[in-house]
């Protein structure tokens, strides 16, 4: 009796046993759409994307798939690229700056959009509070970082009288760089500093704007928000230690790269964080119901070590500010 039991049991599991496999729900594969101004000039940002997406479980490979698309550096070709991540129909599209998705809203009103950078007047949400369309994600930039940049550049150079501010025109949008250079102006008289904007719209204006704040007898340099910047950062900290200037830059970044001082948002962090956007979208939120996360903890990183090349000593009510100093 126990041969028939054990052969029926046999029979059942070969006939239903597929049956069984096919009844399984296939896990859905993720498809995220990775639109970068120049996908290789920070990888470090990328991979905390990344990793914060591992740690909530998603997989490349497994179940996701992320379509890169890079413009290499040229903003042109962005709406191209941000076309061709539509057509594949990706489940949202990331944007690591405002032009990339100020780029992928042109080409898609339905798609969800998660930026890294939303300036609150770039027009890619009705408000920060409620972004009302397609995007969503994380306020990179708020008015007081350029004064507050000026501040402590000025704290660690008192006897400063004259200051460059490196901007790049196009970089941001026509209404967040008037902001910020009304907000560099406002925080200069402030500080009794006279301020010099110096131009580079690219890489191979840099030579000529260090040249133009030689002429002018710049003592100090503040380099404003840039995502090209970022990108270029060790040739714009070489520059700035060939001319010897005392720099403030926006972000740590730049400090890292040997960079005098910096104020302003740890962008790793707003990467991780906008992984944690694209997995409430990816389980049914809505980007018009999510709210544009502000900057609220901004970070003093100064290099002693840059510091005393270029003969400076760091006041020390400065440096116990500081979240962190490299030596």
């Amino acid at each position: 009796m126990r041969l028939i039991e054990l052969a029926i049991v046999f029979v059942l599991n070969l006939t239903l046993g597929p049956l069984a496999l096919e009844a399984q729900p296939t896990a859905k594969i993720a498809r995220i759409g990775y639109l970068a101004i120049d996908q290789a000039a920070s990888p470090h940002l990328r991979e905390a994307f990344l990793q914060e997406l591992r740690d909530l479980g998603y997989i490349e490979g497994r179940n996701l798939v992320i379509e890169y698309r890079s413009a290499e550096g040229k903003s042109e070709q962005l709406p191209a690229l941000a076309a061709e991540l539509v057509a594949l129909k990706v489940d949202v599209i990331v944007a690591p700056s405002t032009v990339a998705a100020q780029a992928a809203k042109q080409a898609t009103r339905t798609l969800p959009i998660v930026s890294v950078a939303i300036p609150v007047t770039s027009g890619l949400v009705t408000s920060l509070a409620r972004p009302g369309g397609n995007v969503t994600g994380l306020s990179f930039f708020s008015p007081e970082l350029v004064g507050k940049c000026l501040e402590q550049l000025k704290l660690a150079v008192p006897a400063v009288s004259r200051v460059a501010a490196l901007w790049q025109p196009g970089g941001q949008g026509e209404p967040t760089e008037k902001e910020m250079l009304k907000a560099a102006e406002v925080a200069a008289r402030a500080l009794g500093v006279r301020l010099q904007f110096v131009e580079a719209r690219g890489p191979e204006n840099f030579d000529r704007a260090f040249s133009e704040m030689t002429r002018a007898r710049a003592g100090a340099l503040t380099v404003l928000p840039s995502n090209m910047f970022i990108s270029e950062r060790r040739r714009l900290v070489d520059l700035a230690a060939k001319n010897r200037l005392p720099a403030v830059y926006p972000w740590r970044e730049f400090v890292d790269a040997g960079g005098l001082m910096s104020y302003g948002l740890n962008v790793a962090d707003l990467f991780r964080r906008a992984a944690t956007y694209v997995d409430k979208i990816l389980k049914g939120a809505k980007p018009a119901d999510l709210p544009v996360e502000q900057p609220t903890k901004f970070e003093l990183v100064i290099n002693l070590k840059t510091a005393k090349i270029l003969g400076l000593t760091i006041p020390q009510p400065l440096q116990q500010r500081a979240d962190q100093m490299i030596e």
